[in-house]
């Protein structure tokens, strides 16, 4: 095995067929998009060549201009999300760059690295992907400069966006390619989109549209000037991003339209096992002198599905992954495992086996494999769909086949676990064991919110499933003479949270003598049902109006009232502790009396 060029490191005469140009050190790891992307590439015979963190135009002619294309990649973060902080105050650090050094990525960095690009090689395709391209495929609000814009396409000039995870479409492109098909001629390729004036819409997609098979979305001028047009244009999307359903949207863009085709299949697991068994060389290139901090977390980690049938309304990983969930074999993962126990710097800890939602390994639904996610009904969330299917039973064995090797100490469970979906499993078995193999000392889970008219809102469950899964998971703890802790994940000022609710979430804080050290402000990114809803007032579900925080002082208080322990807090929160907290008591008691208590039956 070896890295792929790198502008940092190679300097040679060859001129590959692909140049990757990414803003963040480049690492050869399957948890980095540009790493499983490139070596995919290079599997089907290509050549790809990579330019890191570009800063001036020579670093972008290191290689010149390639055979085929440019591929611009905004980084495993967003760019924008990863260079501010909800206050949109700047970081002052970076963990994808070396010595995580902020500053090395330009903000946009999709649109930044195609513009350059297109200065100096005007006339060779650059492809743009990953999730700062997917979530603003279309016309989208931007909170950093809170307005809408057009798709990135348009801000980019670029000449064919990829969205999703894209494995499906670089073979089906790269196929064309085999077959003489030149790059600017490829444009009907599922899980991909593009720019095209009207005139130059092909007799297939103007046939689609006169059949119905193609749907016009409002136009980027409607959504920008009128917030029921961006309502409307976001359920299309959401409603159109079924593999097996959803149809092509066209939506114009100034004089241009954007053409976003059909999304791509998942992949089977078959294939998810070959993307996974590529050789990466599983870690950051050997010219850095400094670590990469990002690495650390995952270098001992294993990803074993992807997609997300939960849903989380804030959650951008839905429009990117979507709701389908495809998953490698237990041969696969227990091989890369095995894999793992052999470097050098193995100590004897996989420190996460899992995905976007570690518990979530198979279609949520028999219905869902033959006709795909619903369009209108939810898997699971504050209504669970009735044919849900809940099974623990197929990660729990390839957890126990992991724990059995040699080599191995422990495996622990750190992306993730939806506690509403364990709750609803018949079968304790992976609830036990989770608690007493699989939890470093803490358990980070997500309820986000104490007020059942706030979670309805993000999608998530009732919070007395919340508290009867921590119940459970103290008697479990008990049980094994373990002391372990719930770490439970709290937003701040979402859409639909009034300063009355955050009091009543602050009191059952106090009630529970926690506070959280890190308290995260709802985040508006591109495309969320939530973000939506924060730019619109307008639920896109119900179409009902929603209250949303949006004044600083307001949201001040709301992120003050979790951190009530705080010195510096104290004399802000008081008045509305005073206002709301007699209130907010008088429920709480009201509602611990009509409470059950639920017990673990004995083995």
């Amino acid at each position: 095995m070896a890295f792929l060029p790198f502008n940092k490191a190679d300097k040679s005469d060859f001129t590959p067929d692909f140049v990757m140009v990414i803003p963040e050190a480049y690492v050869d790891h399957p948890s980095f998009g540009h790493a499983i992307i490139s070596r995919l590439i290079e599997s089907e015979g290509f050549s790809v060549a990579i330019i890191s963190q570009p800063m001036k135009d020579s670093d972008y002619r290191a290689f010149g201009a390639p055979k085929i294309a440019f591929l611009v990649s905004g980084g495993v973060v967003d760019s924008m999300v990863n260079n501010y902080t909800v206050a949109k105050v700047r970081r002052k650090t970076d963990v994808y760059s070396e010595y995580g050094k902020a500053g090395k990525r330009p903000d946009r960095a999709v649109t930044v690295y195609t513009r350059a690009l297109k200065k100096l090689y005007h006339e060779v395709p650059v492809i743009i992907g990953g999730i700062e391209a997917s979530l603003r495929r279309m016309a989208h609000y931007d909170y950093w400069a809170d307005e809408v814009m057009p798709s990135v396409l348009v801000s980019s000039g670029a000449d064919l966006l990829m969205y999703g995870m894209g494995e499906r479409a670089w073979w089906n492109i790269l196929d064309l390619l085999r077959k003489g098909v030149p790059m600017t001629k490829i444009k009907d390729v599922e899980g991909t989109a593009y720019l095209s004036s009207y005139d130059d819409l092909s007799s297939a997609v103007r046939e689609k549209l006169e059949n119905c098979e193609a749907i016009f979305c409002p136009s980027f001028e409607e959504v920008a000037r009128d917030k029921k047009s961006y309502v409307k244009a976001h359920r299309l999307q959401y409603g159109n991003s079924n593999y097996l359903s959803g149809k092509m949207l066209v939506q114009r863009n100034g004089k241009d339209y954007v053409v976003v085709n059909p999304p791509s299949r998942p992949l089977t697991t078959e294939e998810m096992d070959r993307v996974y068994a590529l050789p990466y060389e599983r870690a950051p290139h050997p010219s850095y002198v400094g670590p990469v901090p990002a690495i650390e977390e995952v270098r001992f980690s294993i990803t074993d599905h992807r997609g997300c049938f939960g849903n989380c309304s804030y959650c951008a990983l839905t429009y990117h992954q979507g709701r389908a969930v495809s998953a490698r074999s237990k041969e696969s993962v227990v091989k890369e495992a095995e894999l793992l126990t052999k470097l050098p710097d193995f100590k004897g800890y996989i420190h996460d086996v899992g995905g976007p939602t570690a518990n979530f390994r198979a279609p949520s639904c028999d219905r869902q494999k033959e006709k795909g996610v619903c369009k209108d009904r939810q898997c699971i969330g504050y209504k669970p769909c009735p044919l849900l299917k809940v099974s623990h039973d197929d990660y729990l064995d390839i957890l126990r086949e992991i724990r059995a090797l040699p080599k191995v100490k422990k495996v622990f469970i750190r992306s993730g676990i939806r506690f509403d979906y364990l709750m609803m499993d018949k079968n304790p078995a992976f609830f036990e064991e989770l608690c007493a193999h699989h939890v470093s000392g803490q358990l980070k889970v997500a309820p986000e919110h104490c007020c059942d008219n706030v979670l309805k809102i993000m999608n998530k469950p009732s919070f007395g499933v919340y508290e009867a899964f921590k119940a459970r998971f103290d008697e479990y703890n008990v049980r094994h003479g373990l002391k372990q802790y719930l770490v439970p994940y709290l937003i701040s000022s979402h859409p639909g949270c009034t300063v009355s609710d955050a009091v009543k979430l602050t009191l059952y804080l106090k009630k529970i003598g926690y506070m959280p050290e890190q308290v995260q402000d709802f985040y508006p990114t591109p495309a969320t049902r939530s973000t939506c809803i924060f730019y619109t007032g307008i639920d896109p579900e119900t179409g009902e109006e929603v209250y949303v925080a949006k004044d600083a002082e307001e949201k001040k208080v709301q992120r003050a009232l979790l951190q009530y322990r705080k010195k510096e807090n104290a004399d802000l929160i008081r008045p509305y502790l005073e206002k709301y907290g007699k209130e907010g008591k008088s429920n709480q008691n009201c509602k611990a009396k009509q409470q059950r208590k639920r017990k673990i039956p004995k083995k």
